[in-house]
């Protein structure tokens, strides 16, 4: 009973990070279809999204499966974790697909001569999500811990992107319908990195049993607590 239930937990990680890759894939797209202007490849962030949604739905199905057989309260931490990561994952797909939008709408306007490094935003909130999934495979709360801070570095290149738009629709009115849309692509990347967060906090209470959401507290271990 118990090998079945650990290859069950094995499927349940496994499929997780399947859902990652297509998120992942999701955000690279769109930013690219963003930057370089490419409507079709805007276009096919949906395809993404619909997988990504398609896969939480699968994950909470077969996450409800394994806890009514849950034998440990570790166990239940980590089923109810992988429930709240999809969820996050689901999310990153919708802010993919909100930049996508715009990459669209972008696309059939006159470019903006601004130099708007999204590519590096998103880039940071990426490796956040990457690192904090590779925490949770591990159940390495420090490697967790140490990704939180970082919030803070994409929400400062988000507020400097808002101040250059904001500064140019002062100054060119016209392209003022331009420089919200990549206002809303930049939003979306820093809640990217929103979600990245949630991740590693819930590593954190998957690994510690300390939920640290809205504590303050978020750079100190603690001792994990037995079963």
């Amino acid at each position: 009973m118990e090998n079945h239930f650990e290859m069950g937990l094995d499927e349940l990680r496994q499929k997780l990070l399947t859902m990652a890759s297509h998120a992942e894939t999701a955000v690279n797209r769109a930013v690219q279809a963003l930057v370089q202007r490419d409507h079709d490849l805007a276009l096919r962030v949906k395809e993404e999204d619909r997988v990504i949604d398609q896969l939480e739905v699968e994950i909470d199905d077969f996450a409800i499966q394994l806890l009514t057989k849950a034998p440990l309260a570790t166990n239940l931490r980590l089923v109810t974790v992988a429930m709240k990561i999809s969820q996050d994952l689901e999310r990153i797909g919708d802010e993919a697909s909100k930049i996508a939008k715009r990459a669209r709408d972008l696309s059939q306007e006159p470019p903006i001569k601004l130099n708007l490094d999204l590519a590096r935003i998103a880039g940071l909130a990426l490796d956040m999500l990457k690192t904090a999934l590779d925490a949770f495979v591990n159940k390495d709360s420090a490697a967790a811990r140490a990704i939180i801070p970082r919030d803070k570095e994409v929400d400062a290149l988000n507020k400097q992107i808002h101040a250059v738009l904001v500064q140019h629709m002062e100054e060119n009115p016209d392209t003022i319908g331009r420089c919200l849309h990549w206002m809303v692509a930049s939003k979306s990347l820093e809640r990217i990195a929103d979600h990245a967060t949630n991740v590693a906090e819930d590593v954190v209470y998957l690994c510690e049993a300390q939920d640290i959401r809205h504590t303050g507290v978020k750079s100190q271990g603690a001792p994990a607590p037995g079963t």
